[in-house]
């Protein structure tokens, strides 16, 4: 083999290994990103359950027009959704502050670990009529 052989090969190995380094922080890069989209459209959902429990009466096991029975532990915000929807693929949320009679906050913390070591985290704070999502990290 001479020696303009050899040294084809060894580029054509250098493109493809490159190649494959674009390619692996390119799906890396999409799967936080995905993660991120997911864990706001969870909090979407989680807040549109609280406005919900805000606008259903106390006598059907709903706020009667305050947050305030959201407590910030495990039962606060497992009356909004299931024990698996807490904990799911997506990411893990929690009731970051407890309710008051006009506002209650949650917290959302992504499946996919950053470039950091840390994880996406976002925080989701709702009003009687309005929300807002605030990214952390």
């Amino acid at each position: 083999m001479g020696q303009q052989q050899l040294l084809l090969i060894i580029l054509g190995v250098i493109i493809v290994g490159i190649a494959v380094s674009v390619a692996i922080t390119i799906f890396n890069d999409n799967l936080i990103s995905s993660n991120r989209d997911q864990i706001q459209n969870d909090l979407l959902f989680i807040a549109s359950k609280a406005q919900e429990f805000y606008a259903t009466p106390a006598s059907r096991a709903g706020g009667g027009h305050s947050f305030s029975g959201i407590t910030a532990d495990a039962t606060g915000i497992k009356k909004l959704v299931s024990q698996e929807f807490i904990d799911n693929n997506n990411g893990t949320y929690s009731v970051r502050s407890a309710g008051s009679s006009t506002t209650v906050q949650f917290q959302g913390v992504g499946k996919v670990q950053l470039p950091d070591g840390s994880y996406p985290t976002y925080t989701c704070r709702v009003r009687t009529y309005s929300f807002s999502i605030r990214k952390r990290n």
